[in-house]
């Protein structure tokens, strides 16, 4: 029998990456080289698992365009289950990707016809094994209520929801307490550093994940260049490294981590392998442009 899939709610957006090797100066022209590829935090997941043999399905919600239908031809290259809903006269969702020389990136994203999500795009349960959820579609006023919903019906379920809070530029626009209470209805938490320290007020990360280990049963929080730690409700700290690859573009390291650890995670694997595993696919994502594996 194959295994169950994960569910993955949230954006699918068409990243425009601009690499500039010079800082910006308004009102001059930058040389740059730009180019197109499939993003947004919860296709990207999906896409990592399927990359990493762990069977996927995204919610997909997609304008009346041409970027919509490229960007579900490229899921099913990488062999992403889907659904595919056009949205009429609605844009796909884009967003801006700035890299800077250090490969780190600034976006400016326009979610499109990813707003809306509801209960109505949520397929049967049964074929599932766990949920990941990105916060954007949360944060997301038009899809909140049908994203709340949408939980409603996967915790009756009895499926176990993995949450990515998304960005502190993004989590600026619901506050901490609102952010806290998607705590109370999740199994795990995987965020960075800066998202963990928004969400419990403590710099430390050990600090910060025992706070959260408060609230939720397990917490994965990504460091960058100094790697990750976890820990689950009961257990002991875990910590791995970085590992070591060449750094072009740091958009979507977190999504292919997510995707890492939920391969080994959600098939009740040792913490310590999926953090492992995390680290893996980050490492061969910051060494790409774009957010995606070659397919």
């Amino acid at each position: 029998m194959s295994p169950k899939k994960i569910l993955c709610i949230g954006d699918i957006m068409l990243d425009v990456t601009v690499l500039l090797n010079q800082p910006i100066v308004e009102g001059l022209e930058s040389r740059a080289k730009i180019s197109t590829q499939g993003g947004g935090a919860a296709a990207n997941v999906a896409s990592w698992l399927a990359f990493n043999k762990t069977p996927s399905y995204l919610v997909v919600r997609i304008g009346d365009d041409s970027a919509g239908q490229t960007l579900i031809t490229e899921l099913e290259t990488y062999g992403v289950e889907h659904s595919s809903r056009v949205i009429p006269n609605m844009n796909s969702g884009v967003v801006i990707v700035i890299v800077g020389r250090e490969g780190e990136r600034t976006m400016f994203p326009d979610s499109g016809a990813n707003s809306g999500l509801g209960l109505s795009d949520l397929p049967d349960l049964s074929q599932f094994s766990a949920v990941y959820l990105s916060a954007y579609s949360l944060i997301n006023t038009q899809s909140r209520t049908g994203v709340l919903e949408m939980i409603d019906a996967i915790k009756a379920a009895g499926l176990r929801i993995i949450l990515d809070p998304a960005t502190v530029g993004v989590l600026i626009e619901v506050g901490v307490s609102a952010a806290s209470e998607w705590l109370d209805f999740i199994d795990t938490i995987i965020l960075n550093e800066e998202e963990s320290h928004f969400l419990t007020g403590k710099e430390n990360p050990v600090e910060a994940a025992a706070k959260l280990l408060e609230r939720v049963n397990t917490v994965v929080i990504k460091r960058g260049s100094n790697g990750a730690l976890g820990q689950a409700r009961g257990g002991q700290l875990i910590q791995v490294e970085a590992k070591r690859t060449t750094v072009v573009n740091t958009t979507g390291a977190g999504d292919a981590f997510a995707a890492g650890f939920i391969s080994i995670w959600a098939n009740n694997g040792p913490l310590i392998d999926a953090l492992e595993s995390g680290a893996d696919l980050a490492a061969e994502c910051v060494a790409l442009v774009g957010a995606r594996p070659l397919p």
